[in-house]
């Protein structure tokens, strides 16, 4: 506090240029200290939400995610961001700290690639310097990251045109142009396709992420891991959701993740009624080519396959108790409570049962 005091009262007296002047060098000329100028370099690095994604992309790369799940939503001039992976993730200690200038786990690894060198550890100094907010929400060692980043769009500014998806054209030479507003939507293809051999990109909605990232775990969980997991932390990151046994668990984890959805979409995600989202490369179309049409037909093959089968009450109750019969052998064995009544739905995407776990007293 006493330093603090110290400085206001310096600058009150002389002005602040003595706290971004590191030495007078006569003729107009000075030496900035580092802090300023590492504050006139993160203002230079970004200059929209457009450059924040890119840099949140980059960085989910570096660190080895093979999925990155990328939540976009806007709130009057509020512009939230959203950037889960499965990554190396950040250990606890850390998360704070990554937003300081020059802190970066790439010692011997920086990265050049088309948008410039990637690994001076600015990054995300300079998202957090633009940045109304920015954040770690859930990350540890080895179990990937969930990052929230907000910004003012009265302070920092983007494409207009958030809507338009990009045109993409094979040129003469065989390379590909783009054309459309460099959107985030733009700036999100441009690096799936540049990336595509070192990871996936989704990129959504608050909700479509969520349900993507519920589909994501529960194609690499087992029902049994997913039965006995009784702390969601201990998962990766981005398979957290599919552990959620309820409306009220689903929306509560999602929120633990910087996503925030109603009860009432978790229960149509859980119920199979929100559908996940495909990778971004897959909708990307190049103009004139014979192939552009096979992912609106995978679409539409995948919508008559979520087609909801009717079955009779009278055979999901009988199904039911099939269930609970079943699942008496493993309750035996594990010490659980046999006597319960499994939860049997029919959503578009298929069967969900749900078996209260409860250990014997």
């Amino acid at each position: 506090m006493a330093d603090e005091a110290l400085e206001a009262f310096i600058e009150n007296v002389c002005g602040d240029s003595h706290l971004r002047v590191e030495a007078d060098l006569g003729d107009g000329f000075v030496r900035l200290r580092s802090a300023e100028a590492e504050r006139r370099q993160a203002a230079h690095d970004i200059r929209s939400t457009e450059d924040i994604v890119i840099e949140m992309l980059r960085n989910a790369r570096d660190a080895h995610a093979k999925s990155i799940f990328l939540a976009v939503s806007r709130e009057g001039q509020r512009r939230r961001l959203v950037m889960i992976d499965d990554g190396d993730g950040v250990p606890a200690a850390m998360h704070e700290r990554i937003f300081e200038p020059r802190v970066t786990s790439k010692l011997d690894s920086m990265h050049m690639d088309k948008w410039g060198i990637h690994g001076r550890g600015m990054a995300l100094y300079s998202i957090a310097v633009n940045a109304e907010t920015a954040r770690v929400v859930a990350s540890d060692a080895g179990k990937g990251a969930a990052l929230f980043v907000e910004t003012n769009l009265d302070k920092l500014g983007e494409k207009t045109d958030q809507s338009s998806f990009p045109v993409f054209e094979r040129t003469e030479s065989g390379s590909i142009a783009v054309r459309g507003p460099k959107n985030i939507l733009r700036t999100a293809c441009e690096f799936a396709i540049e990336c595509r051999h070192d990871c996936t990109v989704y990129l959504g909605s608050l909700t479509d992420i969520a349900a993507t990232l519920y589909a994501f775990g529960l194609s690499s969980l087992t029902s049994a891991m997913r039965a006995f997991c009784a702390d969601a932390s201990e998962l990766p990151v981005a398979k957290r959701l599919s552990v959620a046994v309820d409306p009220a668990s689903f929306a509560d984890e999602a929120e633990a993740l910087g996503l925030v959805i109603s009860e009432r979409s978790a229960r149509r995600i859980l119920d199979g009624e929100i559908a996940p989202v495909e990778p971004l490369i897959n909708r990307v179309r190049i103009e004139g080519e014979a192939d552009a049409r096979r992912p609106r037909a995978r679409r539409r093959r995948r919508r008559e396959m979520r087609a909801v089968v009717r079955i009779a009450p009278e055979d999901l109750e009988s199904f039911s108790r099939r269930v609970a019969c079943a699942f008496s052998d493993l309750a035996r064995d594990y010490y659980l409570e046999s006597a319960v009544k499994p939860d049997v739905r029919v959503g578009k995407d298929g069967v969900h049962i749900r078996i209260p776990v409860e250990k014997l007293r």
